[in-house]
């Protein structure tokens, strides 16, 4: 177990247990936790969590005020909505709470948080100086070298926090890491930089897309100092993405001065100036630094350039154009936000945020790893893994390029399909491989929920997983991601002859009651999907018997298959959605977890969302215009 980290079914046990009291006549706006709630603690949880007693890493010991709820406000958290839901304690208790018992304790909780978050001073929260991943890498030399290629896909992987990979506080460099940028530093140079023959000039026919932006040829040898100080200061503005210093600039020409004077032409002094700039730590992180870094009570807004690069590797997962470098030059970007956001998504290089974002939030990427039983499904290719990725990618791409709202990713009566995959679902009239978009009318299929990536990705090689699909709905749609399982539950039985529906075998699965807490949040909603394979074909029997897709969500809307699941999620559970994909999307645009202070900004932004008919530019412009997107503090101190 993770220090700090609390079993759920521990939480669930101990809170819900603080329900059991004389104080469920009190009003929850009078209540004291000292007086009245702090006593059930002593009476029904001490003999477990007090007392000098730690069971499963947890003492509630730590709850001796109300500022002790608050700080401790994940965890609180959990009291309210375990509380809230009855789910504990165990049928084998002597006493259970009564509805009024519950819906004090979690009134007084979600009082004493949101009173909590509310007068919490506003704070835009400390992000780490952060290097390039990856991704953001290959396109940054893209955009800065004008070469196609990528030049760290042999770099060691990146490492991911709060599900992406650009969270700084998990973007480490190693001794390995250090020399991939040296070596790409020198390749994309060499590729970038054309050089003449010793005592010959250069020919234009040889001159790079590089080297005409900044170069205009033949160079006279009498204006090198003056060409080479133009070139450093136009280059070192858009690679360092702010204005550059005289004296960096002097730094840089120095070496390039060098190559010349050991004989070498002026261009080989270029390429050693670029290889200069591309394994500085200008380039290579993204700095937000100012007098007091290490103060957190220093507040201040971003400046332009520092906004514009936010901006850039937020929509772009690249750097600012000279467009935006532009408007920050002349302090002029914040009053075009709305303008630049609206650009910036219409741009093609808005792609590789779709698959960056998209293939890290709705897990896209596990696509990569996933490998069918062969046997099973001989038809699982390669081609259709992609054109399966594709599909999703499309059906965000249209949302997001077109304005329309957020809530079509759960309720989309259309898809983007080609032939093959149009084949895979058996649907007519598609040819060739172009994809293109189709209705999904009559299909039993519509939004992400229905997509073959998604179906596929949430299943077992050899089969279905119902307790995989009601889990990614959890998390990923809704925001409410079920508790972890306990220690030492054995998994669902992979041996012998399956007799039943896989639906039989989870039924004997649950009766053990320490599996059946979470399984009754997550099954209902995978069994939904069941009439989908494990590569997201439709199907109406499973083991040759019918398949039973019905059920009942753990707050009461009943369904008969994922149709009609699909339409509670969109009709009933929107503003789940938009808030998860809102703390989702804020996540990965500030490159760092979010806190209780931030509550007060997704509050906003899914407001802001939902009184603009959950348009995507609603969210987008929501978060861009936010406080922790546009301010900066220090760090805590250790």
């Amino acid at each position: 177990m993770k220090r700090g980290v609390i079993p759920m079914n521990l939480v669930i046990t101990i809170m819900v247990l603080l329900v059991v009291s004389p104080i469920y006549a009190l009003d929850s706006a009078k209540a004291s936790f000292e007086k009245d709630i702090l006593p059930i603690l002593e009476d029904y949880c001490y003999h477990c969590h007090g007392d000098g007693k730690k069971k499963g890493d947890l003492s509630l010991e730590i709850f001796k005020t109300e500022k002790d709820i608050q700080q401790n406000y994940k965890i609180s958290e959990q009291i309210f909505k375990y509380v809230l839901a009855g789910e504990m304690p165990p049928k084998d208790r002597n006493k259970r709470p009564s509805k009024k018992e519950q819906m004090l304790v979690a009134d007084w909780v979600r009082n004493t948080l949101d009173d909590f978050y509310a007068n919490a001073p506003p704070d835009p929260g400390q992000v780490t100086v952060r290097r390039l991943n990856r991704s953001e890498y290959n396109n940054v030399i893209r955009d800065l070298m004008h070469l196609d290629f990528k030049p760290a896909k042999d770099f060691p992987a990146d490492d991911s926090g709060y599900g992406f990979d650009n969270i700084g506080d998990v973007l480490s460099v190693s001794p390995l890491l250090l020399e991939k940028y040296l070596s790409a530093a020198e390749k994309i140079s060499e590729q970038a930089v054309a050089v003449s023959s010793r005592g010959k000039s250069l020919s234009s026919t040889r001159l790079t897309e590089f080297q005409k932006q900044y170069f205009k040829y033949p160079i006279v040898p009498d204006n090198r100092r003056r060409i080479a100080e133009d070139f450093a200061r136009a280059f070192m503005r858009r690679a360092y993405r702010r204005e550059v210093s005289s004296e960096e600039i002097k730094n840089v020409l120095v070496l390039a001065k060098q190559a010349v004077d050991d004989g070498g032409s002026f261009e080989e002094g270029v390429r050693l100036a670029v290889q200069a700039v591309l394994v500085s730590p200008h380039f290579l992180f993204r700095w937000e630094l100012d007098g007091a870094p290490d103060n957190p009570e220093s507040v201040r807004l971003l400046n332009e350039f520092e906004l514009a690069a936010r901006l850039s590797f937020f929509l772009w997962n690249s750097q600012p154009d000279d467009q935006l470098l532009k408007y920050a030059n002349k302090g002029q970007l914040r009053k075009n936000l709305g303008k630049e956001v609206e650009r910036m998504l219409k741009d093609v290089k808005a792609q590789s945020f779709i698959e960056s974002f998209v293939g890290q939030w709705l897990e896209l990427r596990n696509l990569n790893v996933y490998q069918p039983d062969k046997k099973l499904f001989p038809i699982f290719t390669p081609s259709l893994r992609n054109d399966m990725r594709r599909e999703t990618e499309l059906l965000f791409s249209h949302i997001m390029r077109g304005n329309h709202s957020v809530l079509e990713l759960l309720s989309a009566d259309y898809s983007f399909v080609n032939e093959p995959l149009a084949s895979h679902y058996g649907i007519n009239g598609v040819k060739g491989k172009n994809f293109r978009s189709v209705s999904l009318r009559g299909t039993h299929r519509g939004g992400i929920l229905g997509h073959a990536s998604i179906l596929t990705i949430t299943s077992d090689p050899n089969r279905t997983s119902p307790v995989k699909r009601g889990k990614y709905v959890l998390e990923n749609i809704l925001g409410t991601p079920p508790p972890a399982p306990p220690p030492d539950v054995p998994p669902l039985s992979e041996s012998g002859k399956i007799s039943g529906t896989l639906r039989d075998q989870f039924m004997k699965h649950r009766q053990d009651p320490a599996c059946a807490s979470c399984h009754k949040l997550m099954d209902p909603i995978g069994f939904a999907f069941e009439n989908y394979d494990a590569i997201g074909r439709y199907r109406t029997k499973d083991n040759g018997l019918p398949i039973d897709a019905g059920g009942k969500l753990e707050t009461g809307e009943s369904f008969d298959n994922a149709t009609d699941l699909r339409r509670i999620l969109f009709s009933q559970k929107q503003e789940y959605f938009a808030r998860c994909m809102t703390e989702k999307m804020l996540t990965y645009a500030l490159g760092r977890g979010l806190e209780y202070y931030d509550k007060r900004t997704i509050d906003r932004i899914v407001a802001r969302l939902k009184g603009n008919n959950y348009r995507f530019n609603e969210l987008v412009q929501g978060i861009v215009t936010s406080l922790p997107f546009d301010m900066k503090r220090g760090r805590e101190g250790e």
